[in-house]
């Protein structure tokens, strides 16, 4: 029976050059950080999982070492109290994942419960642009190929002004490419940056939003991520309040 024998943790930075100015985040990025864990088992296998810093995880070894890598309801249960007591190390259960994968000789997606071998692409924008250079950025999605693309609101300080300027960045594109793609929104008000004290959205906010979409086809075309905190609205299907259609006539229903 194959038992994890070793667990390896680096860092590693990569400078950004021009700085990155993510819709979510108002402090430009100079470098990205990335931890890699690597998880062996006593059969020479090893499963890979990338990440956070892996804080508060120094000292757990041991509840991992010797176990056999396939329980991984387990070792999930284990690192469910090393994230309340320290810090979020879900690198490490990426990494149990792709090794259990690798025992067993199946792809993860499956053992997941996937149904299918193929998943369908879309483009994801995460800079921070004008609402023209975004439609740029549109058409060259369409010319590569894309058949749908994530437009992500900015939801800090050193973003836009409010969520209207969102939806202008929004009819933009829709006018520059028409419905060669199809537009997902992702709201970005479910956390925020250590550093960042915007206020989110209130459910009020959220609910102008969705109707706006709606009205644009936005909602129609695909799905509006995370327009409330997790602890949003009862009701509010954890957050997604474009996948609960009780609110188009009544918003009492929410």
């Amino acid at each position: 029976m194959s038992r994890i024998a070793s667990i390896e943790i680096t860092h590693h930075r990569l400078p950004l050059d021009p700085p990155f100015k993510a819709s979510w985040d108002g402090r430009p990025r100079r470098h990205f950080d990335a931890t890699i864990v690597r998880v062996k088992d006593d059969e020479g296998r090893e499963g890979i999982g990338s990440g956070d810093l892996m804080k508060g995880f120094d000292g757990h070894e041991d509840l991992f070492i010797g176990e056999d890598p396939r329980h991984l309801e387990r070792h999930y249960e284990v690192l469910s109290h090393i994230n309340f007591h320290y810090g979020r190390c879900w690198p490490m259960d990426l990494a149990l994942w792709d090794l259990a994968g690798k025992i067993t000789g199946e792809p993860v997606w499956r053992m997941l419960g996937g149904r299918s071998d193929r998943v369908r692409l879309y483009a994801s924008s995460g800079v921070l642009r004008e609402p023209s250079a975004m439609a740029d950025q549109a058409e060259r999605y369409v010319e590569e190929g894309f058949p749908a693309m994530k437009v992500r609101f900015s939801s800090s300080a050193g973003g836009r002004s409010g969520w209207r300027d969102d939806v202008k960045a929004l009819e933009a594109i829709r006018a520059r490419v028409g419905d060669r793609l199809e537009l997902m929104v992702d709201c970005n008000q479910g956390w925020r940056m250590p550093w960042d004290t915007t206020l989110p959205w209130t459910f009020k906010d959220a609910l102008a939003v969705a109707k706006e979409l709606e009205e644009a086809r936005y909602l129609l075309d695909g799905r509006t991520a995370v327009p409330l905190r997790p602890q949003g609205h009862e009701g509010a299907e954890g957050g997604n309040v474009g996948e609960d259609r009780r609110w188009r006539d009544d918003p009492r229903a929410l």
